[in-house]
């Protein structure tokens, strides 16, 4: 064999070895289950009106049980809040029941820390299965300049994976109580 038969022999096996090595390193990260899911978002209709919010949930695998935190941060409320509107997808399937939601000042987690609930916040809730929303009042107006709170949700997640975005309102406190959009989470549930 001539050298020049070798080495176009040995470039066609490099360029093999090139487009091949993405799928292996694909099957062998697949099946590690301590590997970090990175996930990416996508908003269709990016509007300057659409807020991101933080969250955070404890599984994101399909059927399982979770907790979901709607984290809403001193710098999401410009004012003291009355009353919080949440409106659930449509396809979010797992039942929402009174008892599963609670209202909390909360311990966003970290590097060092979890996320906890440091104080329940007593709150009345009506659910409006008809609109898929739930209304949670609380007792007294949530400050706007004190902490962080936290919507928590318990809940089996739904058999369908996907991206489930939950919108919020707010009625503001003050002499003439108006409602306006605080911001939406979108939550990403595993499809595996």
């Amino acid at each position: 064999m001539s050298p020049k038969k070798i080495k176009l022999k040995l470039f066609k096996n490099f360029l093999k070895l090139i487009a091949v090595t993405p799928f292996v390193l694909f099957f062998i990260n697949a099946n590690n289950p301590n590997l970090l899911k990175a996930s990416v978002e996508f908003q269709w209709d990016k509007s300057q009106n659409f807020k991101k919010l933080k969250w955070y949930q404890k599984s994101n695998r399909k059927s399982a049980r979770n907790k979901i935190f709607l984290f809403l941060r001193k710098s999401d409320r410009k004012t003291g809040l009355l009353k919080l509107n949440l409106k659930v997808p449509d396809r979010f399937t797992s039942q929402i029941k009174e008892e599963k939601i609670s209202l909390c000042k909360v311990q966003v987690g970290g590097f060092s820390n979890k996320t906890k609930c440091l104080k329940n916040i007593p709150v009345e809730i009506e659910i409006d299965n008809k609109n898929n929303s739930v209304d949670i009042y609380p007792t007294s107006p949530l400050p706007a300049d004190d902490g962080n709170y936290a919507i928590v949700l318990k809940v089996t997640n739904p058999n369908r994976g996907g991206l489930y975005q939950f919108h919020s309102f707010g009625q503001s406190s003050g002499n003439i109580p108006v409602s306006f959009y605080l911001g939406s989470w979108t939550i990403d549930m595993q499809s595996q």
